[in-house]
């Protein structure tokens, strides 16, 4: 109970400072908006139908691009941590590509897709991809060797068996670590495959942000914190189902 009040009384003192702060900073206002003024933009963006649109076609392109980017990720990182010769196969082709940004992905993006939501979703996908590989990567090769062996005692010879049965359920709270983490990245990503212009929580930013809207834009950044504070909460409640055999 005396956290619950201790976090309340912290988030009041916070947003009091942002509504006083602007009152002895001439300007400030246009700069920032207060908190007294996001209730009303968000009504206006709410009535006019503009906040259920975007928020709609972000969340397709979200779901869309965790779901690529996650699948390809999990398979590529268990494969290559599975598999040696697979791994040093594709070691460097792992070294160039890792290090280059999603966004300098986005001139191939609309080059490929065109300015529509698969540019969209390949983006997002680029983001979350790297993020669950390593994931993967890392669970299956930390895999205890006595688990495998003992596999094998008990029958589970070929490598596609103990893959099965043993390495990816050991694996399996690793992986979901990456793709907790994923969640978050995915929002960002979010953000710049919208900006060229894919309809969006990302592209009506950009738009209000050209006309120094900034409570709209405000009023967004918050809409995706929730969001994800959503999402986040009912992967927590899945992941906690899925992995009661540790408990």
């Amino acid at each position: 109970m005396k956290q619950r009040l201790a976090s309340l009384l912290g988030l009041a003192l916070f947003l009091g400072a942002w509504e006083l702060i602007p009152l002895f900073t001439p300007g400030a206002r246009a700069l920032l908006p207060v908190p007294s003024q996001l209730p009303g933009a968000f009504w206006r963006e709410l009535q006019n139908g503009v906040w259920l649109a975007c928020v709609g076609a972000s969340l397709s392109h979200y779901l869309a691009g965790l779901l690529v980017g996650v699948t390809l990720g999990a398979a590529a990182g268990v494969a290559t941590g599975a598999h040696p010769p697979l791994e040093w196969a594709t070691a460097w082709i792992t070294r160039i590509l890792r290090p280059i940004p999603g966004l300098a992905w986005i001139p191939f993006a609309i080059l490929w897709f065109g300015v529509e939501e698969k540019a969209a979703v390949f983006i997002i996908a680029i983001g979350v991809f790297w993020i669950v590989y390593f994931s993967a990567h890392g669970a299956i090769r930390n895999v205890d060797r006595d688990l495998v062996e003992v596999a094998a005692a008990f029958g589970f010879r070929t490598s596609w068996e103990k893959l099965v049965k043993v390495q990816f359920p050991a694996s399996l709270p690793g992986i979901l670590v990456g793709v907790r983490t994923s969640l978050g990245q995915a929002w960002m990503a979010v953000v710049a495959a919208e900006l060229f212009g894919v309809a969006g929580l990302g592209q009506r930013m950009n738009q209000a942000s050209s006309l120094l809207a900034t409570d709209i834009v405000v009023v967004y950044m918050l809409t995706m914190a929730a969001l994800y504070g959503l999402i986040d909460m009912a992967f927590i409640f899945a992941q906690s189902r899925l992995l009661t055999w540790k408990a």
